[in-house]
């Protein structure tokens, strides 16, 4: 049950992420071939008035098939002919697509969840906020002079304090108090003592969701910088097969656990497509840039000879990942 709630999972983020380069691709009148998800042989078919939909055996990834994008062509709908804006545009859909849907699925967790807001809901004992006297229900309107709108302020600006003491103004039963807290370091980490109430409403759900999107985008771009200077051992990459495990565990947890780990699967997918490397939508829109700066349009069976070999190397690097799950997971 756990590797089908996996393959569906997997499943639904290479749809999002095929549907953003289809629908803006249609919206610019380019012919499309064939709208498949996963590779190899195929499953399913269905051909429609133009295009085919398919599915396919492997769930490694998915494609739009669009005419003219790795090949010569004259049709006035091919991919190629279409302005060089156009063609990043639907490049730069897929990517999009995966961060929109990272934020769809927050939102659907943080409605079940709740938000953390601004207000108390517990202290904790022994540790500073009680000690001076900060209670359940207070809510917190600035702390060392700047303005509160979220528990991230909150936290963010805890942690960033240079001072040894902290000013928190609250309010409680309609008056302003203020209070001076040292905190504690726990692990290198400020911390006061104070667990925020949850409030549930989609508005709160969708911000937060923004938030914690850029948050998370954020984190993998540090983790990748890492990466590149071989400061990431083999135990923190994983593969598809690594992937559909660790799906499968969050599934046994329960399924807020699944559309958490999904939403960040998401933000992960749509980052490395961005990738400047050839085959991926990153290195796409590198020569389409090298395109707009040089005034010419490249060679498409050249670009696409390119992108092949960039294929390659990735698949390669795709049997590796699938060895390191492997090894992993077995031992």
């Amino acid at each position: 049950m756990n590797i089908i709630i996996s393959l569906i999972v997997f499943g639904i983020l290479v749809l999002f992420h095929e549907f953003g380069h289809f629908i803006v691709a249609k919206k610019a009148g380019v012919k499309i071939h064939e709208f498949a998800i996963g590779m190899g042989p195929k499953i399913y078919s269905y051909k429609g008035d133009e295009t085919e939909y398919s599915l396919r055996l492997l769930p490694i990834g998915g494609y739009v098939r669009m005419e003219g994008e790795d090949e010569e062509s004259s049709d006035p709908r091919s991919f190629n002919n279409k302005t060089i804006f156009q063609k990043i545009s639907i490049v730069f859909a897929g990517p999009v697509m995966n961060f929109i849907l990272a934020i769809l699925l927050f939102t659907v967790m943080f409605m079940y969840k709740g938000v953390p807001g601004t207000i108390i809901e517990n202290t904790i004992d022994n540790l500073p906020a009680q000690q001076v006297g900060i209670k359940q229900g207070d809510k917190i309107l600035k702390i060392n002079d700047s303005n509160i709108k979220n528990w991230e302020d909150i936290r963010n600006t805890i942690s960033d304090s240079k001072t040894d003491d902290i000013k928190i103004q609250i309010q409680r039963d309609g008056n302003v108090l203020e209070y001076n807290i040292t905190p504690k370091d726990e692990k290198g980490k400020k911390m006061i003592g104070i667990e925020p109430r949850y409030e549930k409403n989609v508005i709160s759900s969708f911000k937060y969701s923004i938030d914690q999107t850029f948050f998370i985008l954020g984190q993998m771009v540090d983790f990748l910088g890492k990466a590149i200077t071989g400061n990431v051992s083999r135990d923190e990459v994983a593969g598809p097969v690594g992937i559909i495990n660790v799906v499968g565990q969050a599934a046994d947890a329960g399924m807020i656990n699944v559309i958490f780990l999904a939403a960040v699967i998401s933000i992960n997918l749509g980052l490395f497509n961005l990738l400047p490397i050839p085959a991926l939508d990153g290195g796409r829109i590198i020569f389409l840039l090298i395109e707009l700066i040089r005034g010419k349009k490249m060679d498409p069976e050249r670009e696409g000879s390119i992108h092949f070999v960039g294929f390659v190397a990735l698949m390669l690097l795709m049997v590796f990942t699938i060895y390191n799950d492997v090894s992993r997971i077995i031992k």
